[in-house]
This record gives structure tokens, C-alpha cells and sequence, in this order.
């Protein structure tokens, strides 16, 4: 009975050492995560610049507003990474053709920032009917000269949508003779922005009251310039191979009805898919052509 008591009391003693050293261990491995977790890994305010510009006009970040306003959409923009990274990868896919085509018309480089920030770099329809790269409405992508109906949408044709998009802004331009007003105005509206300056008696973005979306418009654009043009500085790193890459492609003018996408797409080598994918400016399964247009229709190089 002696011998089952203290044969009792060992288990319990040592019960109790295994307790006691089981926590001491949790809590050893807790004040390390806690090291590493608050030394090592670091939320810092992301950097902006003394300067900076857009379209090679200056933006007052030393005005205290300003310079909150930056912030707030630098940290959105940075602290977003896994959207702000798929934006990233996009853009060698499709600035070389923006950024072509800006320098056709004259037009600044940056705006290629407001496409991103228009779309993402997709062909996306809004809610409210704003369609593509661009996000052109139909009212005004037709007075630019963009064909749409049922079977084509040229919003959705990523050079044509440039073009146009182009347009409209020098046509802005030319009026606001500010290339920040002009990025502004293709959200609030040239009437909204030329109302706004005249009702409030000021000449300068910066200076304007606006709605909360066109006040925050022309920063988002910045924040995705300073990221785009300086990621390691946002914790960013892409390797070359990281980006997507446009396909090499030919183009075949078609100026006759195609009765079935689908077999137009077999008898070249590929498929309904891939035909869509490189020209979703096709909206049916079929082209009409009555009248004999000429339409550029891109397929795979290697088939």
C-alpha cells in the first residue's frame, strides 16, 4: 500500500515536470515568434518622393492634403500586393501597345496609368456600360468612331479603343490645356470638370473640390506609376520571366461574312477559344458582312 502511494506521487511529480515544461516551452516559442514577428517583419509607411509628377506637371506633395491624399492610395496600392503583382505582369503584355500609340497622338506617357486604373488591363464591362481597356461608353466611343452592334464591339479591340481614347482626350486637352485636368475629366466628365473650375474660381486639380471618386482618381493613377516605375522600392521583385508576354501573331484581313467563328478558327490551325482570346472584339459566333468591310483579325503566328 506504501509502495502504490509513493509509486503515486512519482507519477503525479512527474505529470506536474512535464506540465511545467511543456509551458515553458510554449512560452519560449512564443516570445521567439514574438521576436521574429516584431523585429523582423516591419509595416513601414510606404516612400514618397519631395517630387513628383504627372504627365510632367508637378503634384504639391508638400501640401499637407495632398500629400494625405497620396498616401492613402500608395498604401491601398502597395499593401494590395497580389492584385497590384497581377497588374504588374500585365503591363509588359500591353503597355508597349498603349505606349505606342499615346506617342502617335502626342499624348503623355503616364495616361497609360490611367488604363490600368480604368481596367485593371482587361476587358471589363462595368455596371454602368463602360466597356474595355478604356472603359469607353457607347455614347461616347460612337462619335469616335468605334463600331458596335451585336456581333463587333471595337471597345473591346484594344488599339481601336486606344485611338479613340486618345481622341477624347486631346480633344479635353485642348480645352483645359492641363494634362491632369484632362486625366481628371475622363472620369468626372469634361462639362463636370470645366463646371467645377468655373463655379469654384480656380484653375489647378489640386485646388478643386470634387466628388470622393474624381478626388482620389488622378492619386490612384500616381500610386500606380511610382510603383510600376520603382517596385523593389515597394517591396516588389519581378524577374523578367515573371511578366506576361503578348504571343507572336499575324493578322488577316477578312472583308466577306464568316458564317461559324468556330470553323474559321479550325481551317487556320486553332481553335474558337484562342480566336476569341486574341480578338474579343468579336461579341458573336458569327461576322456578318454585308457591306464588305475589311476587318483585321489576328491568329496565332505558329499556325
Amino acid at each position: 500500500m506504501l509502495l502504490f502511494k509513493k509509486n503515486k506521487i512519482i507519477i503525479l511529480s512527474l505529470t506536474v515536470v512535464v506540465l511545467l515544461f511543456s509551458l515553458a516551452l510554449t512560452l519560449t516559442d512564443k516570445d521567439k515568434y514574438k521576436s521574429l514577428f516584431t523585429e523582423r517583419y516591419q509595416i513601414k509607411t510606404p516612400y514618397i518622393p519631395q517630387e513628383l509628377d504627372f504627365a510632367g506637371e508637378k503634384m504639391p506633395v508638400e501640401q499637407a492634403d495632398i500629400r494625405e491624399r497620396l498616401d492613402r492610395e500608395i498604401m491601398a496600392t502597395t499593401f494590395w500586393q497580389s492584385n497590384t503583382m497581377m497588374l504588374m505582369k500585365r503591363s509588359k503584355k500591353y503597355f508597349p501597345i498603349i505606349e505606342q500609340i499615346l506617342a502617335e497622338n502626342n499624348i503623355p506617357s503616364d495616361f497609360k496609368y490611367l488604363c490600368v486604373q480604368e481596367s485593371g488591363l482587361a476587358n471589363v464591362a462595368s455596371p454602368a456600360g463602360a466597356k474595355g481597356f478604356w472603359q469607353l461608353m457607347e455614347g461616347t466611343a460612337k462619335p469616335l468612331g468605334l463600331e458596335m452592334n451585336s456581333h463587333v464591339d471595337e471597345r473591346y479591340h484594344l488599339e481601336k479603343a486606344t485611338q479613340a481614347a486618345c481622341k477624347y482626350l486631346k480633344e479635353s486637352y485642348a480645352q483645359l490645356n492641363n494634362w491632369t485636368l484632362t486625366a481628371a475629366s475622363y472620369n468626372r466628365g469634361l462639362n463636370g470638370t470645366s463646371r467645377d473650375l468655373s463655379s469654384q474660381g480656380v484653375n489647378s486639380f489640386y485646388d478643386l473640390y470634387m466628388n470622393d471618386e474624381t478626388s482620389r482618381y488622378i492619386f490612384r493613377i500616381v500610386a500606380y506609376k511610382m510603383i510600376f516605375e520603382n517596385p523593389e522600392v515597394y517591396g516588389f521583385y519581378l524577374n523578367e520571366e515573371d511578366y506576361y508576354k503578348l504571343k507572336p501573331r499575324i493578322i488577316e484581313t477578312v472583308d466577306t461574312t464568316i458564317n461559324s467563328l468556330s470553323n474559321f478558327a479550325k481551317d487556320r490551325g486553332t481553335n474558337y477559344k484562342i480566336l476569341k482570346l486574341m480578338n474579343p472584339w468579336l461579341r458573336d459566333k458569327s461576322l456578318p458582312n454585308k457591306a464588305g468591310k475589311a476587318y483585321k483579325v489576328e491568329l496565332p503566328f505558329e499556325k
